[in-house]
Order: C-alpha cells, then structure tokens, then sequence
C-alpha cells in the first residue's frame, strides 16, 4: 500500500488494484472506495488465486487498511 501524501492528506490505495477503484470517501479524512467483487476477480485473474484464497487474502491483507470496500449490485438483488 503506498501513502500518496497530499500538502493536507495522505491518501493510501492498495497497489495494483487501481480499477477496483469506484470512489474517494471525504467524510472525516480522504480514503479510496474499492469495489470488493472486482478486488477478487483481479486476484483471481492476475495472481492466480481461486475466488477463496483471494477471499481469505483480502479479509486477511486488505480489509485492515485505511480504505473503504464496498459490494455492489443490482438494486434488484438488494431487495
């Protein structure tokens, strides 16, 4: 995880996952949005993981972090 440190913030982002990002948090301090479901699809696809292992690396290296993750859907499936 680098810390891309901004004059005011730092901003940290978990690398190699740039397109799981969907948003930037400003609420209290500025924290990068990740999509979990596209988290997973890049472990899956890129290091080779089974859905999981990467399940397990996430909850295990990532959710810990100072980012946001969220799990999209349909608002059909929401309801």
């Amino acid at each position: 995880m680098k810390d891309y440190t901004d004059p005011d913030q730092a901003i940290y982002k978990i690398d190699g996952y740039d397109e799981a990002i969907i948003g930037l948090d400003q609420s209290i301090e500025p924290r990068l949005v990740y999509d979990i479901d596209k988290i997973i699809e890049i472990m899956v696809t890129t290091e080779g993981l089974s859905e999981e292992d990467a399940h397990d690396h996430m909850s295990y290296n990532i959710t810990s972090q100072h980012i946001i993750l969220v799990k999209l859907g349909k608002l059909k499936d929401l309801l």
